[in-house]
């Protein structure tokens, strides 16, 4: 990881910025905003923009990354943007459509990276849940390693520069390394991480592969109650999280930022506030010691936010694993 440039280079040969703006908004916050926190991010210095499909709102984040390349502010190729397939789309035969249908919302030609957004595969369906006359979710058995193919057909093809995972565990992830006729390795697998899930052991085991390992809910998460149970502990109010952000004169969520890049992980950062916005670039204007990372590793709880319990029935269902 290339701190001093801010990338990283990624097992195909391309360059991934470090620090991500992630653009997930509970459906209730207006799309408008969606428009207005990109480009303040674009404005900020952030240059790598993750999306997906299940976030629906590609459109106007697609806007807000086309008016920033229209006023001058960047060009197409400074910004790396992610995007993501969704489990109703698993079938080898609609991995393509999925992702074609996000380049047709963005107005893009490409993305730079596309991931598989999490191993466990839905009944092909217009809605993002689809669930039979009980209202239960409905499930689909489709082998991974040939949604895996379709998605480095569609590298071949030149729709995604690069193409990776989300929410995989090491079983999964391997399997798609000892796929027989394996072209591309994933170059990356972004799960969540924090200090209270710190992922230490994935992240050994994806540093050994030369795979990236990308950090979602890096700081805690928004308390959205369709994913999130409301009472689960709020990191960025952690003591010992803020007696370091005291010691640096920064705020919790820049430590909890910096903790991950020094660790030789890929970040996210998600805000709506243009002042926060602002604040989590300076994530490279400082330094954790050796002993501010110790202590922040002794945070680990395997405490995870986003369990995704209404998908636990699933076969592969990812976090029973250890890692």
């Amino acid at each position: 990881m290339d701190l001093e440039h801010r990338r990283v280079r990624l097992n195909d040969g391309h360059f991934m910025p470090v620090l991500g703006f992630g653009t997930y908004m509970p459906p209730e916050v207006d799309k408008s905003k969606v428009v207005e926190a990109t480009k303040w991010a674009i404005e900020a210095g952030f240059r790598h923009i993750d999306s997906a499909h299940l976030y629906e709102n590609e459109e106007q984040v697609g806007l807000a990354i086309r008016s920033k390349i229209a006023d001058g502010s960047v060009r197409r190729e400074d910004i790396f943007y992610t995007s993501k397939i969704w489990s109703t789309f698993f079938r080898p035969e609609l991995v393509r459509e999925c992702l074609e249908t996000s380049l047709r919302k963005l107005q893009l030609d490409h993305v730079d990276l596309c991931l598989i957004h999490v191993p466990m595969a839905l009944k092909p369906s217009e809605t993002i849940l689809p669930t039979d006359e009980n209202g239960k979710i409905m499930f689909d058995r489709v082998d991974l390693c040939a949604t895996w193919e379709a998605l480095e057909k569609c590298k071949d093809a030149g729709l995604a520069k690069s193409i990776g995972v989300s929410n995989f565990n090491r079983r999964q992830l391997d399997m798609i390394l000892k796929k027989p006729g394996l072209k591309y390795k994933p170059v990356c697998n972004q799960v969540e991480c924090h200090p209270y899930l710190n992922q230490s052991k994935l992240l050994d085991f994806c540093k050994s592969q030369d795979i990236v390992l990308v950090a979602y809910s890096a700081l805690g998460t928004q308390r959205d109650k369709r994913w999130v149970d409301l009472n689960s502990p709020v990191l960025l109010e952690d003591p010992v999280l803020c007696a370091l952000a005291k010691k640096h004169k920064r705020t919790p969520a820049l430590v909890a930022l910096r903790y991950q890049l020094q660790r030789g992980v890929v970040v996210l950062a998600k805000s709506y506030n243009a002042q926060r916005i602002r604040e989590n670039v300076q994530v490279f204007e400082f330094q954790l010691t050796p002993e501010d990372m110790k202590v922040l590793d002794g945070l680990n709880r395997n405490f995870r936010y986003i369990t995704l319990d209404f998908l636990a029935d699933h076969p592969d269902y990812p976090f029973k694993d250890e890692y």
